[in-house]
């Protein structure tokens, strides 16, 4: 398993960087190679993503959720593995450092191969640098949701 780390400091609230991360189904427009996210309730979601030809499907489950705090989630189905979590820091007023890490579980050999050569590690630095460009330049969360889930 490989652990992927990345932090961007965006420039707005913590609130709205928080709020606009639980908007799942709208990852798609920062996050490469993801084509789609379905939101199926409120700490379960189905992924369809197509990395390097490979097209996958598996199911997420949210495990630890506080507002403006953290978001946590590990994969519950489908051939990719992988769990982390999202945490965000109030630097001031109007700024936010959001921080990803991700443990992933390489299957196949295009996953594999990935893996060796650092392009899951790239991927997920570029990803983390869209999501900056896409709070940053949108203006605010498209929307939010708010809800606790604890561990259990």
């Amino acid at each position: 398993m490989s652990t992927v780390k990345e932090a961007v400091e965006v420039e707005v609230p913590v609130s709205v960087a928080y709020n606009q991360w639980t908007q799942f189904e709208e990852f798609p427009q920062f996050m490469e190679g993801v084509e789609e996210i379905r939101q199926v309730d409120d700490s379960h979601s189905h992924w369809t993503t197509k990395i390097g030809g490979v097209k996958r499907e598996f199911d997420t489950e949210i495990v630890d959720q506080f507002p403006d705090e953290r978001i946590t989630w590990r994969t519950t189905s489908g051939d990719t593995k992988q769990k982390g979590t999202v945490s965000f820091q109030r630097l001031d007023d109007t700024r936010t450092r959001v921080q990803l890490v991700m443990d992933v579980e390489p299957t196949g050999a295009a996953e594999k191969a990935a893996d060796l050569t650092g392009t899951i590690d790239r991927r997920v630095k570029g990803d983390m640098r869209r999501f900056k460009e896409y709070i940053e330049q949108g203006g605010g969360a498209s929307g939010s949701w708010r809800g606790r889930i604890t561990p259990g």
